[in-house]
């Protein structure tokens, strides 16, 4: 137990980091007793619903550990922004793909492709010329790529796929 005395700021991150352990074990699709039981009982339901209410703060140790079982990077429960990083700190990490070029792209860009089809068949949107994919899909697409985002960005750039770049 941490008996040392916390101010304001410490209890408002506390309730931030608790929140996003909720969000991502509900996205997980887990209650807190199933954490307990996938986990072996190395995370009890009491203590994770303790740090997700942010009544308890948990060691970095613990974070990592909570992070490791979720699959998740540490820096996503603990870090200062709002939301998941992007590789362009300029933009919200949408891209916008020209769905003629990508057509026409070479048979390097056949995993986007794949995934955009997926995309298509899972919104329902099999009637238009541009498609929209948001930063984690492209951190996504990247990842089956073995790249990062900034380069799988480069690449379609350099396919012609994305709207408004030559």
């Amino acid at each position: 137990m941490n008996d040392e005395k916390t101010d304001s700021n410490d209890n408002d991150f506390q309730k931030i980091v608790g929140e996003r352990l909720r969000k991502v074990r509900k996205r997980k699709r887990l209650s807190l007793q199933a954490v307990e039981e996938k986990s072996g009982g190395a995370l009890r339901a009491a203590v994770i619903g303790s740090y997700e209410r942010g009544d308890r703060a948990a060691t970095v140790r613990k974070l990592a550990e909570i992070a490791d079982f979720y699959g998740v990077p540490v820096d996503s429960l603990v870090s200062s922004r709002d939301h998941v990083p992007s590789s362009d700190a300029n933009d919200d990490g949408k891209v916008v793909l020209d769905l003629d070029a990508l057509r026409a792209a070479p048979d390097e860009a056949k995993h986007l492709v794949k995934f955009v089809a997926g995309v298509q068949e899972k919104r329902g949107d099999f009637g238009g010329s541009v498609l929209t994919i948001r930063g984690n899909d492209v951190w996504m697409v990247s990842s089956v790529y073995g790249w990062s985002p900034t380069e799988l960005r480069e690449k379609m750039a350099s396919w012609g796929v994305i709207v408004g770049q030559d």
